[in-house]
């Protein structure tokens, strides 16, 4: 459960469709609230993610949900179905609306060096640049790919220094910053690879679910 809505937090928000979650994610989601100074981690489940809708290999969103519940265990991670049950599809409305429903909190969205060469892609993605900070973490082997993203040709004016992380709630949006923390080679693409049918060790709990991000 989350703090009181009176208690200003600062928080990182992971998004993705953790098809499986794994080793990395929880990783990168610690070393990154200690390089930032973070109260706690966001997992936000996708139920739908609109760059992989068509993946044959994609997992029930129940199966992913337990995933990262499982993998987030004794942190301060919180996993949650913020995104199903506000009916939101894309990120930028996600953050929107995280941003009204939580105005005391400082938030800071947490990207993966392999996903900034989609980011231009993504619906209105200068918008949600202007929203919130981002803070891209490293993943071995796309260091060069991310800083030639095409979206860079806009954000590279507004990167900050890494050395300067831990001072990002003094940022103005836009505003986005290399990590550069430990490198960790777990994929997702390789886990499914290993095991196609990993998804079935994961059974849906009966019930309504409950979303942890709840005031």
């Amino acid at each position: 459960m989350l703090a009181k809505p009176q208690m200003a937090r600062r928080v990182g928000i992971l998004g993705g469709s953790f098809n499986p979650a794994h080793r990395a994610h929880r990783a990168m989601s610690l070393a990154a609230m200690e390089t930032l100074g973070l109260d706690e981690v966001w997992w936000l489940v996708s139920p739908g993610n609109p760059l992989k809708d068509k993946a044959s290999d994609m997992a029930p969103y129940s199966a992913r949900l337990a995933s990262a519940r499982s993998m987030a265990r004794r942190s301060r991670i919180r996993v949650s179905e913020f995104e199903r049950h506000s009916g939101v599809r894309y990120t930028v409305d996600t953050i929107r609306l995280i941003l009204r429903r939580w105005p005391r909190h400082r938030f800071v969205w947490l990207m993966g060096e392999d996903t900034v060469a989609q980011f231009h892609q993504w619906k209105d993605w200068r918008a949600l640049a202007s929203l919130v900070p981002i803070a891209v973490i490293s993943r071995p082997g796309y260091d060069d790919d991310a800083r030639a993203a095409r979206a860079m040709g806009w954000l590279r004016r507004y990167v900050r220094p890494a050395r300067q992380a831990r001072n990002w709630t003094e940022w103005s949006a836009p505003a986005i910053s290399f990590l550069r923390l430990p490198p960790n080679r777990t994929s997702a693409t390789r886990l499914r690879a290993l095991n196609p049918d990993w998804h079935r060790r994961f059974t849906p709990k009966r019930g309504p679910a409950v979303s942890p991000l709840k005031e």
